[in-house]
């Protein structure tokens, strides 16, 4: 079995940053690509940001240069720095991570994370 656990999340001003965290334990062989999604009230859930095992990486248009996502190999750990952050930004942001276990290759959720933008 794999468990996420996502942190990080809160309120903050607009142009302000946040760091979201997610880590994954469990019988963890290796983790191939991690991603980090937001769903918005009456929105459907969309990618944010995405990392593969290479470290190369994908953004959503409306997030780049602002957000940047990395991970720690050794830690089993993907972050997400978000900066200038807007009212628009605010969602539950979930990590979503490809991993190869002893039950297979699977795709696992967090429990997601609330990130609110307010004055």
């Amino acid at each position: 079995q794999v468990q996420l656990v996502e942190s990080g999340g809160g309120l903050v001003q607009p142009g302000g940053s946040l760091r979201l965290s997610c880590g994954a334990s469990g019988s963890i062989f290796s983790i191939y690509t991690m991603a980090w999604y937001r769903q918005a009230p009456g929105n459907k859930r969309e990618l944010v940001a995405g990392i593969d095992d290479g470290g190369r990486t994908n953004y959503a248009d409306s997030v780049k240069d602002r957000f940047t996502i990395s991970r720690d190999n050794a830690k089993n750990t993907m972050y997400l720095q978000m900066n200038s952050l807007k009212p628009e930004d605010t969602a539950v942001y979930y990590c979503n991570v490809e991993v190869k276990a002893t039950i297979g290759v699977r795709r696992y959720w967090g429990q997601g994370t609330q990130v609110t933008v307010s004055s």
